[in-house]
């Protein structure tokens, strides 16, 4: 379900977006998703809210089907929390470095001639 939310949410954004060239749909489906995961998040410690299994389904299945940023925002965010500021900024610079590293990889294995 959150893949197709994901779907919906960024054909709606290209499609209002004209010949914008900066991706603002994964860029709303990212902050959407991690709007979400923090709602979620937030009714879980206030109000123990949901069961393990409904948490799962919602936090895991649903909003990581919508974007795994959400889950790397959430991640991120409970690092902070338990005052692991370099842990967190280590966590964010890496993922983002090691995950623009890993495409530019992946991209030259696959189209390098040879």
């Amino acid at each position: 379900m959150g893949a197709v939310f994901r779907y919906w949410i960024a054909a709606w954004s290209l499609s209002h977006a004209g010949d914008w060239r900066f991706p603002i749909g994964t860029f709303a489906v990212n902050l959407i998703g991690c709007l979400v995961v923090g709602c979620l998040a937030g009714l879980v410690v206030k109000h123990d809210f949901f069961s393990p299994e409904m948490r799962l389904f919602l936090i895991t299945g649903i909003a990581g089907g919508f974007t795994t940023f959400s889950a790397f925002g959430l991640e991120t965010f409970h690092l902070l929390r338990r005052d692991e500021v370099l842990m967190a900024a280590g966590y964010v610079v890496s993922s983002v470095l090691g995950g623009l590293f890993l495409v530019g990889l992946g991209y030259f294995l696959v189209t390098a001639r040879g």
